[in-house]
């Protein structure tokens, strides 16, 4: 009886460290990255082409602030995706953090902006993840497809009622895999920052010519948590090799587009990059791949971490 006692004693002390846990963190973001916008800080995170539960598991552990988990030059495998996105939940971290996660997990989809395949935004997000990843948006009206492919329809008063919606409602798992009741899923999952509150951040990839020349115009599109630049394609676009001056004047113009509509902006870049490229005014920068966090991701974010901007 003693031993019963003692662990129902344990039990019940767990139980309110993890329900004090979720009040301090009531207020605070479930999604790591917002916060790190919202507070003017970049993030740093790596693809993932590992796509099972225990590579999930080791990312949520790995101290990045985001993993953009490849499905368009993986296998489209949404039942690997549920796997790899149960993996990423950590008890002990819900414990310590309450509902906001260490890594926040955003989906490369298969599908490219221009074909605007909106069932495959709609199939994933209802696995639950944080963010959503389009590749090849070439013009302002893909953009908005995403976005509303992205949002439930809105009531008819809210202010932020357009881009309408069109996302199919089974939130269920989702509302799940983010300790929400369905009611307050459905508030919280909605494209940041049109609506303040929102925990779903959409970013767009700007990776061919057409798209640097419908920069502004893309950027401009309400809905968007960011623009994301694709060096190879947007070189191969180009017509040039990666490293080629036209690819960094390229770069340049999607910097000034961002910076006009305060979008947030990330690029892939290695670590002797990322000074430069925080310097430009890039907000988030995938720094390598999975396979384990290499000595060379820790030292690009490690600078990154330290950079201060020029005054």
């Amino acid at each position: 009886m003693k031993f019963m006692t003692h662990l129902h004693f344990a039990l019940l002390l767990g139980f309110s460290a993890a329900t004090a846990a979720a009040q301090e963190t009531a207020a605070a973001r479930i999604n790591p990255f917002i916060a790190l916008m919202e507070s003017g800080r970049p993030a740093f995170g790596v693809f993932s082409s590992n796509v099972s539960l225990r590579a999930g598991a080791n990312m949520a552990g790995s101290g990045l602030d985001f993993v953009i988990v490849d499905m368009e030059h993986s296998p489209y495998d949404p039942t690997r995706l549920e796997s790899y996105l149960v993996g990423m939940t950590s008890k002990a971290d819900v414990l310590k953090n309450g509902l906001q996660v260490r890594t926040a997990p955003f989906i490369r989809v298969p599908a490219a902006g221009r074909e605007q395949l909106q069932f495959i935004i709609k199939q994933v997000l209802d696995l639950g993840p944080l963010g959503i990843v389009v590749p090849h948006v070439d013009t302002a009206e893909d953009a908005r497809a995403m976005v509303r492919a992205s949002r439930f329809p809105q009531l008819k008063d809210a202010p932020d009622y357009e881009p309408q919606g069109r996302r199919g409602v089974g939130y269920g798992w989702a509302a799940r895999q983010w300790g929400l009741s369905g009611g307050d899923y459905a508030k919280c999952a909605d494209v940041w920052p049109l609506d303040p509150q929102g925990e779903l951040v959409l970013w767009v990839m700007i990776e061919s010519a057409s798209a640097v020349e419908n920069i502004r115009a893309i950027a401009a599109t309400p809905g968007l948590g960011g623009l994301f630049i694709g060096p190879s394609d947007l070189a191969f676009s180009l017509g040039v090799p990666l490293g080629d001056p036209a690819v960094e004047v390229a770069i340049e113009t999607i910097v000034a587009a961002a910076k006009e509509a305060k979008v947030p902006l990330g690029t892939l870049c290695g670590g002797a990059e990322v000074e430069k490229r925080l310097g430009q005014g890039f907000n988030f920068l995938a720094v390598g791949s999975d396979g384990g966090v290499s000595g060379g991701v820790q030292e690009a974010v490690k600078k990154g971490r330290a950079f201060k901007p020029a005054k």
